[in-house]
């Protein structure tokens, strides 16, 4: 240790725990501790405190921990110097007084996603988009682009949950032919799939690298958002996409 550096040991082993989630969003407890390297039982206590304080979820059914929401909570207090976030707030903005929608940020946890960011439309009748909502990823476009762009090891994961396997009436042929549209046009739209008289466009937002981030999506009636008027706004959002994606350092 270096002179006058002191540490608590337990937050060192907390932390190290969380910073596993910087390389994929999904772990069982005995990889967590294989990559901590410490024992089960240790891992075991220091997830249940995670979990506790709203750090980590564990997914009842599969046994597997995500991030949970309090990282977002924590995120939304980032200094503006240093805040990614807000960086990405005034291009959503930007995005918002171009297009007049409703402008959202979502990432993918488990077999849901999540809205981490949004700015509202000025319209009256607009679409309200609370950040820290969740909603399950068999419907909507931003569902249909975090899942086109996962990679292959983490749509299986998904297709296996058994969230997935009850939805009787979801076609997976089908599911899997829209994705693949996505992932050959560059967009995803939704016309009523979750909210009656609700219409969404949502594009991949991705680092230097070509990694996924997060899915931006524009959405609002669908009076206004109509099939035709998506596909004209698609180019727009793109843009807006890649400007986001270049503001993460590598």
């Amino acid at each position: 240790m270096e002179e006058g550096k002191t540490t608590v040991r337990s937050v060192e082993r907390a932390l190290d725990l969380l910073l596993c989630f910087t390389m994929r969003p999904s772990w069982a407890m005995t990889e967590l501790a294989q990559q901590v390297g410490l024992h089960k039982s240790t891992v075991h206590r220091m997830l249940a405190t995670l979990e506790e304080k709203g750090f980590i979820e564990r997914d009842p059914v599969t046994d597997r921990y995500q991030l949970g929401l309090m990282v977002w909570e924590l995120s939304a207090n980032l200094g503006t110097t240093n805040d990614q976030s807000m960086m990405w707030q005034k291009e959503m903005e930007r995005l918002r007084d171009q297009l007049g929608e409703t402008v959202s940020v979502y990432v993918r946890s488990g077999v849901e996603r999540i809205r981490i960011q949004s700015v509202q439309s000025n319209e009256p009748v607009r679409r309200v988009a609370p950040v820290g909502a969740r909603f399950p990823l068999y419907a909507g476009a931003s569902s249909k682009v975090l899942i086109a762009y996962a990679l292959p090891e983490e749509q299986q994961e998904i297709w296996q949950h058994p969230t997935w396997q009850l939805r009787d009436e979801l076609n997976m042929e089908t599911y899997q032919s829209e994705l693949q549209e996505v992932l050959e046009q560059g967009y995803a739209v939704s016309f009523e799939e979750r909210e009656s008289g609700v219409a969404a466009i949502s594009v991949p937002i991705f680092d230097r690298e070509g990694n996924i981030l997060a899915a931006l999506a524009v959405s609002g009636p669908s009076s206004r958002l109509t099939i035709e008027r998506m596909k004209e706004y698609a180019p727009i959002i793109h843009s807006a996409a890649r400007r986001m994606g270049m503001m993460v350092k590598s």
